[in-house]
């Protein structure tokens, strides 16, 4: 697989953030102190540091992280771990990512959303004679579920939804519900709603490091669209994923993998 790039541009953190704030580009430029003009460069994509310094503010960013993404200094560190596996295929216009996670030793566990195609998934899981326990579903938004019948149908396991995001026929569950792995492989639900009305992280113990896989809730230096609650969004995101270790390694529905000690270091929601 090539690199994934970043799913956001720093130009998509400034409009996501104002849209998250309901502000104007006159009201923000106001409270900014700058042009309207130099503003709607900066939103076509025209990276003026002294403006981004001065809207970072107003939008409740981190000005050195947003400055870093609009000059492109930074993307998150390849990440590699015995057991985590990711699946990066097309859907429309974008990639959207899927992944399994499974104990190297008994070769049994979970498969996490499908992608626009599980082929890849598939494939994988044949080759390596992984037994996929059950499949859990971060949402329910299309490109995230586009091809959960062939999924359910070759692995013949369960299929687990949000219960805010009810799928026919499959189990619905809520924060807290736990599944594990005869081997110590734990899986933990967590709900991050904001982007969606019930978007859950799960949270993975029994590799040689922690996995979150955090659906759009976030990606690599940004986040998910509050598309229900930009409020909510921030707060579980906060409270949820980033008081998981540091090197915890956070796999979103979009974009590269990157960890905790990253996002809090290099994304401008987030960076302290």
């Amino acid at each position: 697989m090539g690199t994934i790039p970043l799913e956001d541009s720093f130009a998509d953190v400034v409009g996501k953030a104002q849209r998250g704030l309901g502000l104007s580009d006159a009201e923000l430029a106001k409270r900014a102190g700058v042009s309207v003009e130099a503003l709607a460069q900066v939103k076509s994509g025209k990276p003026l540091d002294d403006v981004l310094r001065k809207i970072a503010g107003p939008l409740g960013l981190n000005a050195t992280a947003l400055i870093e993404l609009a000059n492109q200094r930074w993307r998150p560190a390849t990440v590699s771990l015995d057991g985590l596996a990711q699946f990066n295929t097309r859907y429309e216009d974008m990639t959207v990512n899927a992944y399994v996670v499974w104990n190297p030793n008994s070769r049994q566990g979970f498969a996490f959303d499908t992608g626009a195609t599980a082929e890849p998934m598939l494939d994988f899981v044949r080759e390596r004679g992984i037994k996929i326990l059950a499949i859990l579903l971060t949402h329910t938004h299309g490109d995230h579920i586009a091809d959960l019948d062939r999924l359910r149908r070759d692995t013949g396991a369960p299929v687990f939804c949000p219960e805010r995001e009810a799928l026919p026929g499959t189990e619905l569950f809520g924060e807290g519900k736990q599944w594990s792995e005869p081997g110590g492989l734990r899986v933990e639900a967590r709900l991050t709603c904001g982007h969606s009305v019930g978007g859950m992280t799960f949270v993975v113990s029994g590799l040689g490091r922690p996995v979150a896989v955090v659906g759009d809730a976030l990606f690599a230096a940004s986040m998910g669209g509050g598309l229900v609650s930009f409020a909510e969004a921030l707060d579980n995101n906060r409270r949820k994923i980033f008081t998981l270790p540091p090197q915890t390694i956070l796999c979103p529905g979009h974009g590269p993998m990157t960890t905790v000690g990253e996002e809090l270091q290099h994304n401008p929601f987030y960076a302290r």
